[in-house]
């Protein structure tokens, strides 16, 4: 496979690590990706040293989590996080240890990790090491818990959710055990912090099998903690499929509808968000009853063409083609309110009248004038129209 940049960087940075007199790998994720064939992304490097040695060796860092044993490394043009190998002591909450302690050993670093498909490394010259049988997994095309697999989840509840996002992404099975393992402990999820959630629920809605982990969800009986009818509504999401986590929470509210803003509070979405439901929501209440040229001016064709998603997802009939929305928006005479050939200004020169609420009437009005084609967007002609038709309809 071809190796991102940033996999050159680590490795000239594990070469610079070495050459001090420690260990350094490659871990993670991004070993997992490797073996896959898939693009990888984040490289994060595991050494023996410790934070106060990799300060040394490199002349620039940022402490990001010296706490944990991580350094960002940005002596190679491109950071890189470097983390102490390490032991994790007694957790509390079921998510975050009471104490680390920094250890000389790759094996007690990698046997903390939470999938065997996770608890791999890769050293400067290639070498895979793999104790937990990550490989045999990865042709398995299982995720499997390092070790019990109770233990793994009461160290951390979030790793039973990250089980599930890694199946739907993957397109993996959930090895027996440690499924048995989750449903044992599912309601542990409860102490999780929504936020974290929020995000592993976001990947599942981005993943290329996102039916199957919402099915697994359910199987797996944390869906029974979260909130959203997941059971009686599985059947809904058997076509979804999208690359934008907010159609995901956009879909999850439409096919729960009468818990909106339970659904926004309990994961906390952000503003962005619940602005982006809402106006799905709205253009696909308005596709039903058939869009007019208001709503293909109104809302951006992202949010026009989720609707549309949505529509054949429910199972509507759908009167045109995807591609009839963009070609339709883009006849529109103005794509803007901002492309008004006119503003408030004109209107109070034009009337003699004082500012007020009459203004933003009276712009809607011309706007709808433009784009349903009876006046043309210039300042002549909606000056005519103004004097002529709305103020004396008004």
């Amino acid at each position: 496979m071809i190796k991102s940049q940033e996999w050159h960087v680590a490795l000239r940075v594990i070469d610079k690590i070495e050459k001090a007199g420690f260990e350094a790998y490659i871990v993670g994720g991004a070993v997992r990706d490797h073996l896959l064939n898939k693009k990888v992304n984040d490289v994060d490097v595991a050494t023996s040293a410790l934070p106060t040695d990799i300060k040394q060796i490199f002349s620039s860092t940022v402490d990001v989590g010296i706490e944990h044993g991580t350094i960002l490394v940005l002596d190679e043009g491109q950071p890189i996080e470097v983390t102490t190998f390490r032991t994790e002591g007694t957790y509390i909450d079921y998510r975050r240890p009471e104490e680390v302690t920094f250890v000389r050993s790759l094996e007690q670093d990698l046997q903390r990790r939470d999938f065997t498909i996770n608890a791999m490394a890769v050293s400067k010259d290639g070498t895979i090491i793999d104790l937990f049988g990550g490989i045999d997994d990865i042709k398995k095309r299982v995720i499997r818990a390092v070790g019990d697999p109770n233990v793994r989840f009461r160290e951390d509840a979030l790793r039973m959710l990250r089980a599930i996002r890694f199946s739907a992404q993957l397109g993996f099975s959930i090895e027996e055990n440690t499924m048995k393992a989750i449903q044992k402990d599912s309601d542990l999820i409860e102490f999780i912090a929504r936020e974290r959630i929020s995000m592993e629920l976001s990947k599942i809605w981005k993943s290329e099998n996102s039916f199957v982990g919402i099915k697994t969800l359910i199987e797996s009986q944390l869906a029974k903690y979260l909130y959203g009818n997941f059971k009686n509504t599985l059947s809904n999401w058997k076509d979804f499929q999208t690359t934008k986590s907010e159609v995901g929470w956009a879909y999850l509210c439409l096919i729960n509808r009468t818990d909106i803003q339970t659904i926004f509070d309990f994961y906390r979405l952000s503003k962005k968000e619940k602005t982006f439901v809402r106006n799905v929501l709205n253009a696909y209440n308005s596709f039903l009853k058939k869009w007019t040229v208001m709503d293909y001016f109104s809302y951006d064709l992202f949010v026009l063409e989720t609707a549309y998603d949505f529509a054949i997802w429910q199972k509507h009939n759908v009167p045109f083609e995807k591609e009839h929305i963009a070609q339709t928006k883009a006849r529109l005479p103005i794509q803007s309110i901002d492309q008004l050939a006119i503003n408030g200004n004109h209107l109070m020169n034009w009337s003699s009248k004082k500012s007020g609420p009459w203004i933003k009437v009276a712009l809607d009005a011309a706007t709808m004038a433009v784009l349903s084609g009876a006046v043309k967007n210039e300042e002549v002609m909606l000056k005519e129209w103004f004097l002529n038709d709305f103020i004396n309809e008004g």
